[in-house]
């Protein structure tokens, strides 16, 4: 379940506040949980409900010398969530879908409440037994984060992605594919509506497959991105639209039974519609890997070189560096642990501005931890710690801050 912002850090002195709160949680879910259940575990429609309580100790996160707004830094919030689970194979055609509404309510910075929404389908197909492939829509309304952006502000954002993608097994070790989709994304908050935009993506690859079970490819891609209300600066209007291109390896190395390494990697371009931006190009891509020694321990790392669009008012985009390491263990059958922890740099490309810094970036640290305890197969609670630092930009306004969060949550399906 999503937190409503991400980070935050609980102080010592809401310890019991937190702590009673997660008892009451346990209790109402419990009782519920109690009940008649309204589906088995391998029915195809379920039902399902949660509670949540989140305390953040740097909720906007502003800088380290910032006193806050209303001298207040730190707010907690609640959220509740009630949602539908649908899966079902039909003969070769496996029907996939998720809506799910949720309600969050801040103690003191009420003018953030808001209504969360949530919409997923997927049909996975296949016809005869070489061609398949999925085609599928999503639909997110959620708080956007206040890491790049300085206000109080409620400021919603709504994600819409419509996507297809097709895969011909021409040859038993040979595989052609293509894939198309859109993203749009569009910004409650009027001052933010400069970043209102669409990304289309269109792409066509092959794999060869040999026997081993590892696959490898190369992928051609193209992504164009057009901004749907004017930026004005200096009393000028800006062309923020783009076009990126990438011709990528696509690699997946089964390097051991129990290691696995996956590759998108290669050449990308990204040339800028309007004179002013300079265009970029160089490596650009991601490797992961995943490891799992024993049964109940999960290993995962990844490294990424990345162009990516950012909510900014004098740049239009980064080049973003960063390394990931994370883990899972199964403590028991029913007890999971997890831990993650990365480091981003981000080099601001794009600048509007002459006078804009063309050096400028900023370094964003993350580490979180957390637990889940499933007394049953369709009740879980969870509880999160998560810490963020930034080494700030000045230039934008976005100075160094630490900030933290608490998370508990109690989830049951029916």
């Amino acid at each position: 379940m999503p937190s409503p912002l991400p980070s935050s850090q609980h102080r010592p002195r809401v310890a019991p506040r937190v702590a009673s709160r997660a008892l009451a949680l346990a209790l109402a879910l419990g009782a519920v949980a109690g009940g008649p259940a309204w589906a088995g575990p391998s029915d195809a429609l379920h039902v399902y409900g949660g509670l949540g309580y989140f305390y953040d100790d740097n909720l906007f996160r502003l800088s380290d010398e910032a006193p806050g707004y209303d001298n207040q830094r730190s707010d907690s919030s609640r959220q509740s969530v009630v949602g539908v689970l649908f899966d079902k194979t039909y003969s070769r055609q496996r029907i996939q879908a998720q809506g799910k509404l949720s309600k969050v309510a801040f103690s003191h910075f009420k003018q953030l409440d808001y209504d969360g929404k949530d919409f997923q389908g997927t049909w996975n197909w296949q016809l005869a037994n070489h061609l398949e492939g999925s085609l599928g829509a999503t639909y997110a309304q959620t708080l956007a984060p206040y890491t790049d952006f300085q206000s109080r502000e409620r400021n919603l954002r709504v994600q819409r992605r419509q996507f297809a993608d097709a895969a011909w097994r021409m040859h038993p070790s040979w595989r052609v594919r293509g894939a198309a989709s859109r993203d749009k994304y569009t910004y409650e908050l009027s001052a933010q509506r400069y970043n209102d935009r669409t990304e289309d993506a269109v792409e066509a690859g092959f794999d060869y497959l040999p026997r081993s079970g590892s696959t490898a490819g190369l992928v051609l891609r193209r992504l164009s991105g057009k901004y749907l209300n004017e930026r004005i600066l200096g009393g000028v209007v800006r062309d923020d639209d783009y076009e990126q291109d990438e011709l990528k390896a696509r690699i997946v190395w089964r390097a051991t039974p129990t290691t696995t390494v996956q590759t998108l990697a290669g050449y990308a371009r990204r040339k800028n519609a309007q004179s002013g931006p300079r265009d970029v190009s160089g490596f650009n891509g991601r490797v992961t890997a995943s490891f799992n020694p024993r049964q109940k321990l999960r290993l995962n790392t990844a490294v990424w070189r990345e162009f990516s669009a950012i909510e900014n008012y004098f740049y239009t985009f980064s080049l973003n560096r960063g390394a990931s390491a994370g883990a899972s263990w199964d403590a028991s059958a029913k007890v999971r642990v997890d831990a993650n922890m990365s480091v981003e740099q981000r080099s601001y490309e794009g600048r509007l501005l002459n006078n804009s810094p063309d050096d400028l970036s900023d370094t964003l640290r993350q580490a979180s931890v957390g637990a889940s305890w499933s007394p049953l197969q369709t009740v879980q609670f969870s509880t999160s710690f998560i810490h963020q630092e930034r080494s700030g930009a000045q230039f934008l306004g976005n100075g160094s801050f630490k900030a933290n969060t608490v998370s508990v949550n109690a989830n049951a399906q029916f």
